[in-house]
This record gives C-alpha cells, structure tokens and sequence, in this order.
C-alpha cells in the first residue's frame, strides 16, 4: 500500500486535500501531516512516505526547501496558489503542480501519474524547477528523459504521457504530437517546444529521428516502404500519417 505526506500551513486545504484523496484513491494511506517544511521533513525522515504532496509558500522552511531533503526519495507533488508556477514543472515532466484550490478532476490525473510513477520510474527532483522558483543556482544534472508532453488549447492543459506518442512532427516553432488517448484513439496535439530540443530528451530505445523534422515511437512503426536516393516513408499502426525518412537519418532504419 501506497504512503504519503501531506504538509499546508492552512489545514482546511489540507483537510481537504486529504478526503479528496480517499475518494480518489481510497488505496493511499495518509500517514503523515505537516504544517511548515521542518515538521514535513522530520514526518518524513520517520516514515518515509512514498508520496509527498508539499505547499509551495509554508512558515519557516518552503515547500521547495523540505523538497531539497526528499529529493530522489519521494516522489513529489507541489500544491499553491500561483499557477504561473505549474509552466516549468509541466515541461519538465517529472514532478506535477496542483493550483488551490485543488479540483477533482486535476488531482485524479495526477493520481494517475503518480501510480505510473511509483511502479515504472525513480522519484526524481527537477533541479531547474528548484532553480526557477528559488532564484537559486543548482548544478545542472545531465538532461532528464520526458515522461510527459503538455500541450495547450486555450485554456485547456493536457498531459501526454510519452508512452501513448507515435510521432512528433516540427511546424515551424512549434511541434506536432501524434498521440492515441485512453481509447486507444489517433489524436493530434500541439506543443510549444522546437523538435530539436526535444530530441535529447526522448528514450532512444523508444524513439528515433527519422528527418530534420520528424521523430517517430518504433512501436508506432507498421512498414517502412524505401524510395529513391536511400529516402523512405514510414507507414504508422493505426494511423493515415504518413512520414518522411530522409537519406541523413535512413541509417536508423536499415537493420528493420
């Protein structure tokens, strides 16, 4: 069974949170309460939960200080009342962001995550979203791999997880994601991220640059027909798309 922390200096958010939590995921054992990041961080050195949900802004130490102590140990989730916050922790990936009030259908994404987290990878700590909301330099780690896309539509936020992507496709600034939601359904979603600052980032046991402008999910892949001048097209499982090898990346692909 599951642990967690739950630490807000206003204990009716935290109160709260915590019978969202029951309804939503009855199999999580709240086994920690705090009040300030110094008392978080003595609940968890004694309990060692597997989930941390910490407020941003608490007396004495910050959320963002107790997390410092928990890094790599837990897995994270900040809550607060500032939204412009949640921007570099989305793009990051690998730690979510809750806006008070907590609503219920934002908590049961990140429920999901978070199951998908505790059984499939680290806990990890973005030290580039510690930077941005302490002011604080920290040393730079070696870039992480993308567990999650966010791409916006209005005033809509969606999380892609990079397990349903078969494609990513540069247009201009901008990327298109060729996804398949929980249906198993072909979506199209765009991100405000170039492709070229994507790639590094991307499993390459997973993923593989097949042109300048294209980056395909080898599960994705249903045939590779070869054209003229070592160039190629990739024909997707399920999908109408249709993507261009070019002859600098076709080494990708001749052992397929």
């Amino acid at each position: 069974m599951p642990t967690c922390l739950i630490a807000d200096d206003e204990p009716l958010l935290r109160d709260s949170l915590e019978e969202l939590l029951a309804e939503l995921w009855p199999e999580l054992a709240v086994v920690a309460r705090a009040r300030n990041g110094r008392t978080a961080i003595q609940q968890f050195e004694a309990l060692a939960p597997d989930v941390c949900f910490l407020d941003v802004r608490m007396p004495g130490l910050s959320g963002i200080e107790a997390a410092k102590s928990m890094s790599g140990r837990a897995q994270l989730v900040f809550i607060t009342a500032y939204d412009h916050y949640a921007v570099e922790a989305f793009t990051q990936g690998a730690i979510d962001y809750l806006v008070k009030p907590v609503q219920p259908d934002r908590l049961a994404d990140t429920i999901r995550r978070l199951k998908s987290r505790l059984t499939t990878s680290p806990p990890t700590f973005q030290h580039s979203l510690l930077q941005s909301l302490t002011g604080q330099p920290t040393q730079s780690p070696p870039p992480s791999r993308l567990g999650w896309l966010r791409a916006s539509s209005g005033n809509t936020i969606r999380l892609i997880s990079m397990s349903s992507v078969d494609y990513l496709l540069a247009a201009e600034k901008y990327t298109n994601v060729g996804w398949r939601d929980d249906e198993g359904r072909s979506q199209v979603s765009v991100i405000r991220i170039p492709i070229k600052e994507l790639i590094d980032r991307l499993d390459p046991e997973q993923f593989v640059q097949a042109h300048r402008a294209v980056i395909v999910a080898l599960r994705a892949i249903r045939v590779i027909i070869k054209g003229d001048n070592e160039t190629a097209q990739i024909h997707l499982v399920g999908r109408t798309e249709v993507l261009p090898v070019s002859r600098r990346y076709a080494h990708h692909f001749r052992q397929m």
